[in-house]
């Protein structure tokens, strides 16, 4: 269990920041912007919530909490030194990303082909849920640039991917299961 009990370490004012693992590492090093650019989709979906009802609301609430699991899966890097009484790191895991996908293929069985791209917009809800999917492919991009220098949980990089779909399929459902969506016109303003 987690247990705060000071909230400014004054650990961080030299620009450095602590992996799980306990190393030091710069506050822009390509880990630290990974799980935190996965924080800021966390608070976007936060954000989305605020719209939500129901079954979406309670799947947003699953993602959260997975977020903070991929989170500490990305501030601990992979094969760390054991030390004895070390606890095992935290692992976003397959089963995760499984559920992702059931929920986007329920989600999706409601809506109609689309005909063309969707611009963020319609309800709140979809715009916020827009802007998180935007935010989760940040991430993603930033995971894998750390794949280039650092082994990462495969998982973790399979869920931010879904996670995206997901937050998109979800946007259109929200948004009256499509019926409310903003469609790209091609050269509509030249």
């Amino acid at each position: 269990m987690v247990q705060l009990t000071r909230i400014y370490t004054k650990g961080g004012d030299k620009g450095s920041t602590s992996l799980g693992s306990g190393k030091r590492v710069k506050k822009h090093d390509l880990r630290v912007a990974a799980y935190g650019t996965v924080d800021e989709a966390n608070a976007a979906i936060g954000v989305a919530r605020l719209h939500c009802r129901g079954d979406i609301d309670a799947m947003l609430n699953r993602i959260q909490n997975d977020l903070f699991d991929l989170g500490a899966d990305l501030c601990q890097p992979e094969d760390p030194p054991k030390k004895p009484g070390d606890y095992p790191p935290l692992r976003v895991v397959e089963a995760q990303v499984e559920r992702l996908e059931q929920e986007i293929d329920r989600l999706n069985a409601e809506l109609q082909p689309l005909k063309s791209f969707v611009l963020s917009g319609g309800t709140p809800a979809a715009a916020y849920l827009h802007l998180a999917r935007t935010i989760a492919r940040r991430a993603e991009r930033e995971i894998t640039a750390l794949m280039d220098v650092e082994p990462v949980n495969p998982a973790g990089l399979r869920y931010i991917n879904r996670l995206s779909d997901h937050l998109f399929v979800m946007a259109r459902y929200v948004n009256d299961k499509g019926q409310a969506d903003v469609l790209w016109v091609p050269g509509k303003n030249r």
